[in-house]
């Protein structure tokens, strides 16, 4: 009887040592590390995402720009933080399934170093044009780039997007040239002056230009048209099905306690599933929400990182 008691009192003191055992998670602020600069669309709906967050934990819920270094400066921060909850990362698809592949090494293990919580959402990537080459369309643009053979340059921000644009010049013969860009504002820059006038990138970024006819939208990399732009066709119908999608997850440090990948899990989620945010910092701006479980997620990571490798391979990248 008295072994008995004392089981009893043990594990009431483990349970009350354990934040989720004694429903005291969270004690004190949150971070949110992401892998993108201040400004862009992950970070606008991320710092959103954190405000409601806040209201619901009634603890501080602090964002934390790491970029740089392809996403793995993020990738690494979160791999090293402690894994009890207080930081959670919003990171893109680089970091979580692609870049092991395009980097000779990267300073984290994406399989083993994060618990999955959630995939947020897919941002659409869409091909554009300065209106002034007056392409319409992706035949169009090959056949114009090999009637003037080393004229036109196109520029892109994520490496799967670079991965995606040369697989399509492989397939068509089409002669365009790659022009590294620092940022949206370059990319901008280059379709307006008509320096570099193709970008394939982000929606979000050139809806407005999109709208006022400066630049034209010739394919998108969702799986089925935006509903922003539903005359604008999919890289899939066109015969392009190998594709890195851009997404944003959110994951844990690796061993964080499962009760609390869940209580996060549901309140993320009930926050993006919310309709007038779902409106305002999801679908107004082109992007797809996702919103599944951690066990799906952690499916999700699976095939996309197969399909990373494959993409890779196929393309003929090198890891640098």
């Amino acid at each position: 009887m008295k072994s008995l008691v004392v089981f009893s009192l043990a594990a009431v003191t483990i349970a009350l040592s354990s934040p989720a055992g004694a429903q005291t998670y969270p004690a004190r602020s949150i971070r949110i590390i992401t892998a993108n600069s201040a400004g862009g669309t992950s970070d606008i709906f991320v710092r959103a995402l954190a405000e409601e967050l806040q209201k619901r934990l009634g603890q501080p819920v602090i964002v934390e720009n790491r970029s740089g270094g392809g996403m793995n400066i993020a990738g690494r921060a979160c791999a090293d933080a402690g894994n009890d909850g207080y930081t959670i990362c919003l990171l893109p698809n680089e970091t979580l399934t692609l870049n092991q592949f395009t980097f000779k090494t990267i300073p984290y293990d994406p399989e083993k170093d994060f618990e999955p919580i959630t995939n947020a959402f897919i941002n659409t990537q869409v091909m554009v044009v300065s209106a002034k080459l007056n392409v319409k369309s992706l035949d169009e643009l090959a056949r114009l780039s090999k009637a003037q053979p080393g004229t036109l340059s196109y520029s892109a921000l994520a490496i799967p997007m670079q991965v995606t644009f040369d697989n399509w010049k492989k397939a068509t013969g089409a002669d365009v040239v790659f022009v590294p860009s620092r940022g949206g504002n370059d990319m901008v820059t280059g379709l307006l002056t008509g320096t570099t006038p193709i970008a394939i990138v982000g929606l979000p970024n050139f809806i407005q230009y999109i709208r006022s006819g400066v630049v034209n939208a010739i394919a998108v990399d969702s799986d089925t048209r935006s509903d922003l732009f539903p005359d604008v066709p999919t890289l899939r119908e066109l015969g392009f099905p190998n594709l890195a999608p851009v997404y944003f997850g959110f994951v844990a440090p690796a061993g964080c306690p499962k009760e609390i990948v869940q209580k996060l899990h549901d309140e993320i989620v009930s926050i993006g599933n919310e309709p007038a945010f779902r409106q305002k910092r999801l679908l107004d701006i082109g992007v797809v929400p996702v919103f599944d479980g951690p066990a799906e997620f952690d499916r999700y990571l699976g095939l996309q990182r197969e399909n990373g490798r494959k993409l890779v391979r196929e393309s003929g990248f090198q890891p640098r």
